[in-house]
């Protein structure tokens, strides 16, 4: 009953751009089922997959009209078992997303509720509210959607609601015993499916202030990326952690009858890794996503202050720190880091510096192939953001433009031939596709499952300890993994430094994963793998980050086990090209 979660690999499959499997160009689950070899020789241990719910597709599935049925777009019930069979059979776990927060306005609570009219008890299960005013044709509070504009919209008996992101996506009124209980039935359909897990939608918002207070003025620059701090009210409210304690206790329940463990994950917006922390306290979520490399700017010193801080933080209660780089709702890595070569120079650099870290990890589809942001046109875009940020914000199509799998054009091997993509795809993809990067040697691609087929070789990567190296310059991010007490004979907090490392980790700190502390479990967590050639005599690894402008040289001796991109090393010195990663092992004691 290992806690599997702790040094996973999981993948997001964004369903309506990962493989179309029929001929309306937009992806499907029987897409996915036919893509469950490819993600299996990626080496990922799951993956999370977008709603697939009924919807009217206002937000693309997260307006949820029935969480315990498939949308016809999507498939159908027997297609998700189907899925589910398969990817159990190929050793991948599943993840379904749960999208709490809010509904669609098409939902049959929210019909009922307009139906009824103000002050019947329908209406409570959502937030109505009368408006301010004279006439009460001003919206209850200043509350702003996500998306742009008000977060309140008026009925036609005049009434308010609030949708904290489009109008279509209307909150529930998370205070109700009704809106709990039917969740709860939603949760146990799907463990009851055989699912492996929740992606937790919103977390961080499902209790509001009941008051209902205006937030204060949003700061000069606007509201920042995490908004808790500037809409105090809505965001990371104390009430939220019974709702996870509750669902805790039931995959708990489901645990101990049949003895599969099953995992929750939170989308939680929270700037201060202590807060987030609070989600992962013992009896509430597994895992909650760690945004802070998000918007950390590509500087060693950044990436360093914000990962301590992050595996500090999850330290204190006992969790694994949960890592990620991009999603469905964020700037690829590939163009947040630059453009053209530099970006992608940058991407592949953070892509395998990640994957060096303790703790779970989530990959978003395409960023093993070194995908671009796209610059969807106008015409073409589909995110609520465009239209409700009236055309100000561009929105996030530019990261869900469907995968380029073959081919020299578009589809590209996406959907049948001759049949466009619900977003287009640009041309000059021809050379990102899976079929054009497997063969390559130097590919994004062949880098990702090299990588991953390393950390799941090598037991000092995944849960474990992290030590900060202190003889690299403020331009380099460099850190020591060091092997587990049972792979090496050196006692337990013994330094790895290999002999002769020019005075490596003096003043250096050991950084606690976040898996100490957790249950008893947890000790033999690494997924069965093939072994490589020469991983039996790695006895620790150190990663290298460099963010410079320039060559760096480093004296740090040892064997390259991998880089980014090529580099200069005689097992001594290594000298480290701008904006590279690579893996170094000591000699063997």
């Amino acid at each position: 009953m290992a806690d599997w979660w702790l040094d996973a690999v999981l993948y997001e499959v964004y369903i309506r751009s990962f493989t179309d499997s029929g001929s309306d160009g937009v992806g499907d689950l029987a897409g996915i089922t036919t893509r469950l070899p490819y993600l299996r020789d990626l080496g990922v241990d799951g993956i999370w997959i977008t709603p697939f719910y009924r919807s009217p597709m206002a937000d693309h599935g997260y307006d949820v009209a029935d969480h315990r049925a498939v949308d016809p777009l999507f498939g159908d019930l027997a297609a998700f078992d189907a899925l589910l069979t398969e990817a159990h059979r190929h050793g991948l776990k599943v993840l379904v997303d749960l999208v709490p927060n809010h509904s669609s306005n098409a939902h049959p609570a929210f019909r009922a509720a307009l139906a009824a009219g103000a002050g019947a008890p329908e209406r409570d299960l959502y937030i109505f509210r009368d408006g301010r005013g004279a006439d009460g044709d001003e919206p209850p509070n200043n509350w702003v959607s996500v998306f742009g504009g008000p977060a309140w919209t008026r009925v036609a008996d005049g009434q308010w609601y609030l949708h904290l992101f489009a109008p279509e996506q209307p909150d529930w009124n998370w205070r109700h015993p009704r809106v709990r209980d039917d969740h709860d039935a939603t949760v146990r359909f799907w463990l009851d499916r055989g699912v492996d897990g929740f992606r937790i939608d919103v977390t961080h918002g499902l209790i509001k202030n009941d008051l209902l207070p205006d937030n204060p003025p949003p700061p000069p620059d606007g509201i920042p990326f995490f908004r808790e701090r500037a809409e105090p009210h809505h965001w990371d409210q104390e009430g939220v952690h019974e709702i996870y304690q509750r669902w805790r206790a039931i995959v708990e329940d489901y645990r101990r009858r049949d003895g599969r463990a099953r995992m929750l994950v939170g989308e939680t917006w929270v700037a201060d890794p202590r807060r987030l922390a609070r989600y992962v306290r013992p009896d509430e979520l597994h895992l909650t996503f760690a945004f802070s490399l998000l918007t950390a700017s590509w500087s060693a010193p950044v990436w360093r202050t914000a990962i301590a801080a992050d595996l500090a933080a999850t330290a204190e209660v006992g969790a694994p720190t949960t890592w990620v780089l991009a999603n469905h709702d964020v700037t690829r890595p590939a163009s947040r880091y630059g453009s053209g070569e530099t970006g992608l120079r940058r991407a592949r650099a953070a892509l395998l510096t990640l994957l060096a870290l303790p703790g779970p990890v989530f990959l978003y589809q395409g960023d093993e192939l070194g995908l671009p942001e796209v610059d969807v046109p106008p015409a073409y875009r589909q995110d609520p953001v465009w239209e409700r940020s009236g055309h100000s914000r561009p929105g996030r199509d530019g990261c869900r433009v469907p995968l380029p799998w073959s081919g020299q054009r578009t589809p590209y091997g996406f959907s049948a031939d001759g049949v466009p993509p619900w977003l287009p795809q640009p041309d000059g993809w021809a050379e990102l596709t899976v079929a054009a990067q497997a063969p390559d040697p130097l590919s994004t691609l062949v880098l990702a499952r090299g990588a991953l087929a390393l950390r799941r070789a090598l037991p000092m990567l995944g849960a474990g300890r992290l030590r900060w190296r202190d003889d690299t310059p403020p331009t380099v991010l460099a850190f020591d993994r060091p092997a587990p007490p049972s792979a090496s004979d050196a006692p337990p907090g013994a330094s790895d430094a290999p002999p002769g490392a020019s005075g490596a980790l003096s003043g250096a700190s050991d950084a606690p994963s976040g898996a100490t502390g957790a249950s008893s479990e947890t000790s033999h967590t690494r997924r069965p793998a093939d072994t490589l050639p020469g991983t039996s005599s790695v006895t620790g690894l150190t990663c290298v980050m460099s963010t410079a402008d320039t060559e760096v040289d480093l004296v740090i001796p040892g064997r390259l086990v991998l880089a980014s991109s090529p580099v200069g090393y005689d097992g001594t010195t290594l000298t480290l090209p701008p904006d590279t990663t690579v893996w170094l092992a000591p000699h063997p004691r």
